[in-house]
């Protein structure tokens, strides 16, 4: 199924560059996770690692400080749970209802 403004996924060539974040901007792909990232902000050194790191651009910043985690576009991944060199983010099960 193709949402209204994209391309059907066969047209898309293969191979193709994700020039900017955001390209499931319209789909809330958080529905996929199974772990979800928690975040020590106490222990959290602000070093933006995770937020470099993560490949679907889901942390929150805003003057050099990390804010939030984007619940509805995070895949659970655990990218930014591996990298992160304080290990403040810790990756725990969704519980869902």
């Amino acid at each position: 199924m193709t949402q209204p403004g994209a391309e059907p996924w066969g047209d898309v060539p293969a191979g193709g560059t994700v020039l900017f974040p955001g390209s499931t901007e319209r789909n809330l792909t958080g529905s996929w996770r199974t772990k979800l990232p928690v975040i020590d902000f106490d222990a959290c050194t602000d070093c933006m690692i995770c937020w470099v790191m993560c490949p679907d651009s889901c942390f929150k910043t805003a003057e050099g400080k990390l804010l939030s985690v984007d619940l509805d576009h995070c895949k659970g991944c655990g990218i930014c749970a591996t990298e992160c060199p304080v290990k403040c983010i810790e990756m725990v099960l969704e519980e869902r209802d």
